[in-house]
Formats: structure tokens, sequence, C-alpha cells
């Protein structure tokens, strides 16, 4: 093979590796740390783009809480709260413990 040739077999060996997937099919797939969600975050995951009201009907085990947009809370860090971060739009943008 003369030298253009390998050079442009390594540009194509090169493309080709940036088409390999990674091996995630999906967020119900990913491993979740049992430590940093012991409030179950991980669960509510697909309240994320609804409304923030669209929570209060649920039952929770852990204490929860709904944090609207620019809303003042108490920066006390509990692992075992689920919060729902809200946003100007009233939508849910974050589930997570703390």
């Amino acid at each position: 093979m003369n030298r253009y040739g390998k050079i442009a077999m390594g540009i194509m060996l090169a493309g080709l590796a940036g088409c390999q997937s990674s091996g995630k099919s999906g967020a119900k797939d990913t491993q979740v740390d049992p430590e940093m969600d012991r409030c179950g975050a991980s669960e509510y995951q697909q309240f994320v783009g609804k409304p923030l009201s669209s929570v209060d009907s649920l039952r929770f085990e852990h204490p929860v809480r709904a944090i609207p947009y620019n809303s003042a809370v108490t920066m006390d860090f509990n692992l075992n709260r689920l919060n729902f971060m809200g946003d100007a739009q009233g939508n849910i943008t974050r589930a997570y413990c703390g």
C-alpha cells in the first residue's frame, strides 16, 4: 500500500471508531449509586418537563419539597428528602435528593 493509501485507511478507521455506540440503551439501564439515591429520585425522573403541580397528588415515603422558580429554601442537606426543582414556566427541571 502506498503512503496515501495508508493515510486514507487511518482516516477511515478513525471515522468508524467515532461511530461506535457507548452501549447505553436508555436511562433505565444506568447504574444508580444507592447512597446518593436514598430518597428514590431516580424513580421520579419521568416527571422532568411536567408541571410542578403534577406531584401534588402523589404519596411519598420520604420528605418531599417542590421548589418553585426563584424560591427561598433552606440549605440543609438531607439525602432522604426528594426535591423537585421548578423553572420560570412552572415545569420540573430536576428531581434529586438533598
